[in-house]
């Protein structure tokens, strides 16, 4: 078991929920705990490579950032062209998350990604870019209806 000190507390508290949407954000942190920004994250690696934090990442608020319209797309792909497929819908600046899925019973979709576009005309349009890029035309675009988490897990 991994033993943390008082100062690694403060970090993860500090970084468990939003980080300040600056050019420097761990600078502001830094700052608020009394440290230099190159410790900070000296210290928050450290915390990753001794397993303390498994995971750190994003979570694009899409209306926030000015979208008004995500979808899931979810893609039929041949097994042997997955990872080509993949790579090149990764690739699409519209794209947040692209990942590969097991089907599952009569749902044949094992790739999806999730776009975002300023309403559902512009996801659908999207889709059809990366269709055809990609050559894959067997897909399914499921919209957000409502959002009803959007958290992280708080530590401290």
């Amino acid at each position: 078991m991994a033993v943390i000190d008082d100062l690694d507390k403060k970090i993860i508290s500090m970084i468990q929920g939003d980080l300040p949407v600056e050019p420097r954000p761990f600078s502001l942190v830094a700052e608020k705990l009394g440290t230099a920004e190159e410790d900070l994250i000296r210290r928050i690696r450290a915390l990753k490579d001794r397993g303390v934090i498994r995971r750190f990442g994003a979570t694009l608020r899409h209306q926030e950032a000015g979208f008004q319209s995500n979808a899931m797309v979810a893609w039929k792909v041949p097994e042997e062209r997955i990872e080509e497929v993949g790579k090149t819908m990764a690739r699409f600046r519209e794209v947040t998350h692209c990942y590969q899925r097991m089907p599952q019973g009569d749902w044949k979709y094992n790739l999806y990604t999730m776009i975002h576009g300023e309403g559902r005309e512009e996801c659908y349009e999207i889709a059809s870019r990366m269709s055809r890029k990609a050559g894959v035309d067997d897909y399914v675009l499921l919209f957000s209806e409502e959002e009803f988490k959007k958290t992280s897990m708080e530590y401290f």
